[in-house]
């Protein structure tokens, strides 16, 4: 479990949901309580005692650079104790993120310098037959619609992870 105080830049998918509720069902602890289904674009981001406004304008900046974005999520990954969903529609927004705060290592590095952008659904799945459960329920649900529309600037506190703000995805007019 990160510290509190991490932060992470996220787009929160509410209609992937139900990929998270069919881990918990599997087995609760698999899933982040405080944190809805979303991908994560910059994990972990500038800590909390760190963060400037002009980080947080910067977010705004680039999420008003994308569109809200119709997602058709249809295929489940595995890593030993990880189950994702990737939505490559996303990695557009991943990169341009990544590229805007370059020091930020994805994940500290444990997936790579370029981790595709994803849906995680649950962590901890150590146990192979509890990561084979999980990935048939999820896969059962699939494909699934979404929509992209905001990206939010989150931190985890003492009580999980909580909202610090809510930017939406909004191509300027004539861009």
């Amino acid at each position: 479990m990160p510290d509190p105080g991490t932060t992470a830049v996220v787009i929160v998918l509410p209609d992937a949901t139900p990929l998270l509720d069919a881990a918990w069902r599997i087995d609760p602890t698999l899933v982040r309580p405080g944190m809805p289904a979303h991908v994560s674009l910059l994990y972990p981001f500038v800590p909390r005692s760190a963060l400037t406004g002009q980080d947080e304008q910067r977010v705004r900046s680039l999420a008003a650079e994308f569109p809200a974005t119709d997602l058709l999520l249809t295929e489940v990954v595995t890593a030993p104790g990880f189950v994702a969903v990737t939505v490559a529609e996303l990695q557009p927004i991943v990169d341009a993120f990544r590229t805007q705060w370059p020091g930020s290592r994805p994940y500290g590095g444990r997936f790579g310098a370029r981790p595709a952008a994803h849906v995680t659904v649950a962590m901890g799945a150590d146990d192979p037959t509890t990561a084979a459960h999980v990935r048939t329920a999820v896969g059962g649900l699939l494909p699934l619609r979404a929509r992209a529309v905001a990206i939010q600037l989150v931190v985890l506190t003492e009580e999980g992870w909580q909202s610090q703000f809510t930017t939406p995805l909004s191509r300027p007019h004539g861009g």
